[in-house]
């Protein structure tokens, strides 16, 4: 069994950490079931293990915390989804980029169901949109934004972090960092794009994809 747990209003970052460990901890030693935990935070930056200092333009503008995550710098604010992803791959086959390529699909399955068509891209972690309606690059490509970041930790073979998409976050937040290293490349959320999407439609999308994206162990 995985648990749900949604949380309204805006958690505290350090606070969802604490949670996340020790919930990781009791997961591997059998004492908890799996978590999925949906929330929103305050406007933060977010360090991971491979954030590069100069691509934090504006330190002074929002905490910045060290998330010890796989990753570089991100934002998490009002507006954009996260999801913390507590699963024990020890059941689930134990493979790291399998595990990713899930996250990853679980996304983009999510954003079909808006008639959205999420990418991934070599290279660059998250998942992309196609933006049609911008010019071409300089070197005749299309324009593409991130919609959403994918950024994990494991202990013991237990998940914790995860993933955030952008729903109608203020995207002028993503200006105090340079998103995961990529300086060529835009941030976009669904409100960007014209849907009008609530957060409540996106945690519904989420759980009806997620049986899809992650089979129980039993079945894997």
């Amino acid at each position: 069994m995985v648990e749900w747990i949604h949380s309204d209003g805006l958690v505290d970052y350090e606070t969802a950490l604490e949670f996340m460990e020790q919930r990781a901890t009791a997961i591997a030693a059998g004492e908890a079931e799996e978590c999925i935990w949906l929330l929103e935070h305050a406007p933060l930056y977010t360090a991971g293990t491979s954030a590069k200092i100069d691509d934090l333009v504006d330190p002074e503008r929002f905490p910045v915390y060290q998330a010890r995550r796989g990753g570089e710098y991100t934002y998490h604010g009002p507006g954009q989804r996260v999801v913390y992803v507590m699963l024990d791959l020890s059941k689930r086959g134990r493979d790291v980029r399998a595990f990713v390529k899930q996250l990853e699909t679980w996304v983009i399955q999510t954003l079909a169901e808006f008639n959205l068509k999420g990418e991934i891209r070599e290279g660059r972690v998250g998942v992309w949109i196609e933006r049609d309606d911008k010019p071409l690059r300089a070197d005749g490509s299309k324009s593409e934004d991130k919609i959403a970041a994918i950024g994990i930790r494991l202990r013991r073979w237990v998940s914790f972090h995860g993933i955030s998409i952008n729903v109608e976050p203020d995207l002028s937040h993503f200006g105090g960092i340079v998103p995961c290293g990529i300086t060529e490349h835009g941030v976009t959320s669904l409100v960007d794009l014209g849907l009008p999407v609530t957060m409540d439609d996106v945690d519904v999308a989420l759980k009806r994809n997620f049986e899809l994206a992650f089979p129980s162990p039993a079945e894997v």
